[in-house]
């Protein structure tokens, strides 16, 4: 039995979905860089390690994918989503701790919202790309 072609939305529809989440995706991976370079240059008690390691080792993963954020790939954004899980993990075990509770919480919101609007980011824009090579169109 043939399955049933799917309906695309609109490109009008998609057009400021699209816009949205990529500023939202954008705000939050920024976001994230900030917020893991304040805390371990300013408040993280790193025990003598250098500041400037710790920070090295945090944001190798984000500087990996800032090229393709910066140019609005969906796989950069894919990809993002798989790597921000690793910073959720890490605010839920310091919101757990509390002398850290702040920063985790913060941490978790912030990977929460670059998680939710780089998916929906890849999403929006496959169906972009797929309306506009004529697909969908019923």
């Amino acid at each position: 039995m043939a399955k049933k072609p799917k309906i695309l939305p609109s490109m009008e529809w998609l057009a400021p979905r699209l816009r949205l989440s990529r500023a939202l995706s954008l705000a939050g991976f920024f976001g994230l860089i900030a917020l893991l370079t304040v805390n371990n240059l300013l408040f993280a008690d790193l025990h003598g390690a250098r500041p400037g390691v710790i920070l090295a080792i945090e944001l190798v993963p984000l500087l990996l994918l800032l090229p393709g954020m910066l140019m609005g790939s969906a796989r950069a954004h894919a990809w993002t989503c798989f790597v921000v899980n690793v910073y959720f993990i890490k605010g839920v075990l310091a919101a757990f701790d509390p002398a850290r509770a702040l920063f985790g919480w913060v941490e978790v919101a912030v990977s929460l919202l670059l998680f939710v609007s780089a998916l929906l980011y890849v999403r929006w824009r496959f169906q972009y790309e797929r309306r506009v090579a004529g697909e969908g169109l019923v």
